[in-house]
């Protein structure tokens, strides 16, 4: 009998690496605690007005914000997020419904002068609704602006609790609308309240968390920042009751603005502060995006345009998604998606049910292991304006230009050269698909 001393040498390598590779494995595990068969709770935050360059994570050097940064920092930086609107009432209805705007009842903004009794179609199914069916206990504060008549607030469209404005915009101090009405409200009834109103919605939503830390939440952050009227903390009351407002524009316009976008921060901050003390992160994802562009007091960095724009920068918005057990570091993504893509994405990860006729995709496994976005054709309109992004192309129709525009972003983010005249038979088949899709939309 008799030792083969090379044999124990293999066998003892073999061991060694399979030591090695339980090693690893179990590190892995012990990193990545998420437990996929729990529902994670879900928090949307969503800037108003907000520009595509106006954050310090996306180049500013003027605007501070470290707490909206760690999203994306920890996160996923989404570079071709798009609104599906170029205006606040539009990009809401199809973030709330996974549809095209038109097809819910708002196709343009729902005014506080004209539009007092139109609203989101209540027959629509919104995301709170699926959410609530799978257990989910749901809240928005903030701006809604998704009618202002009490039968369309948010309590009747599937949230259990909404505290802010239902206008487009209000005083940040006496929370007057446009038009002089009182538009601070408590679901459907209206509640007067003290305070500057990007730190009532940041309040009211870490209230929301910590009183619902034990349950399954999704959490609508609807902020009003940087929108005008550009008010600071300190800025004086400028709308009065039962009078029209006239806007106008601070001395210090730029300081204000800075402002008004940190203080957003600071509540972003508070709640990410929040979800830690509570031990929630782990279970917890955050997606941040503006309603749409920014608009000439911001920063829309090298996109051409502005909010109201078909241009990039009426649409092509900040976005970050943060997860600490779903991401590890920070990645940037670049396929092309909208908010209307939202609904699906969070019905997916909670369990709940998808609408069969809605025209968003789910961008679930595109966040955890980097599936592809199914090629299709995007489209905007605004002002009988409209825009169809297919791939790399971009085609723009407008009023004002006799023939319409033709851009490869791929080459051209900022959409300086038209090249039209080049592509003739894919611009022809870019305004067919246009033509279709009007057909298609109209209710």
């Amino acid at each position: 009998m008799y030792c083969n001393e090379n044999l124990i040498q293999i066998d003892s390598k073999k061991i060694l690496m399979r030591y090695i590779y339980y090693l690893i494995i179990m590190v892995c595990i012990s990193c990545n605690p998420i437990n996929f068969s729990e529902k994670p709770n879900i928090i949307l935050i969503v800037a108003d007005d907000l520009g595509y360059g106006d954050l310090s994570i996306f180049g500013n050097e003027y605007i501070s914000t470290p707490n909206i940064d760690k999203l994306g920092h920890e996160g996923i930086i989404m570079t071709d997020f798009h609104s599906n609107g170029s205006v606040c009432s539009p990009t809401r209805a199809a973030l709330l419904t996974g549809k095209y705007q038109q097809k819910v009842g708002v196709p343009g903004v729902i005014t506080a002068k004209n539009h007092r009794d139109k609203g989101l179609l209540l027959n629509e199914k919104t995301f709170a609704e699926i959410a609530k069916e799978v257990g989910y206990k749901t809240g928005v504060f903030g701006k809604w602006h998704l009618g202002y008549d009490p039968k369309f607030s948010p309590i009747k469209q599937g949230f259990d609790e909404f505290i802010g404005f239902v206008s487009g915009n209000v005083d940040y101090h006496s929370h007057l609308d446009q038009e002089g009405y009182e538009d601070w409200w408590k679901g459907d009834t209206l509640y007067p309240e003290t305070g500057y109103s990007t730190d009532l919605i940041s309040k009211h939503s870490v209230d929301f968390i910590k009183k619902n830390k034990d349950e399954n939440f999704l959490l609508y952050v609807a902020h009003e920042s940087p929108h005008y009227p550009l008010q600071g903390r300190k800025s004086k009351v400028i709308r009065e009751k039962g009078k029209d407002f006239i806007r106008g524009v601070p001395e210090n316009k730029n300081e204000i603005y800075k402002e008004m976008i940190e203080v957003m921060d600071e509540g972003v901050g508070e709640i990410i502060k929040t979800l830690i003390e509570l031990d929630l992160e782990k279970k917890t994802i955050i997606f941040f995006f503006s309603d749409n562009g920014g608009t000439r007091s911001g920063n829309n960095g090298q996109l051409r345009g502005f909010k109201g724009g078909l241009y990039e920068g009426g649409h092509r918005v900040t976005s970050l998604v943060w997860s600490p057990s779903l991401i590890k570091s920070r990645q940037k993504r670049n396929e092309t998606l909208m908010t209307m893509d939202i609904l699906p994405t969070i019905a997916e990860f909670i369990g709940g049910n998808i609408p069969n006729d809605i025209d968003g995709l789910s961008f679930k496994n595109h966040l955890l292991v980097k599936e592809k976005i199914q090629a299709r054709s995007l489209f905007w309109e605004y002002g009988s304006n409209y825009a169809v992004r297919k791939n790399n192309w971009k085609l723009i129709i407008t009023k004002r230009k006799e023939e319409p525009e033709l851009f490869d972003l791929n080459n051209d983010l900022t959409e300086s050269k038209d090249l039209f005249n080049l592509h003739p038979e894919l611009a022809k088949e870019l305004i067919n698909e246009i033509e279709n899709w009007k057909k298609n939309i109209r209710i």
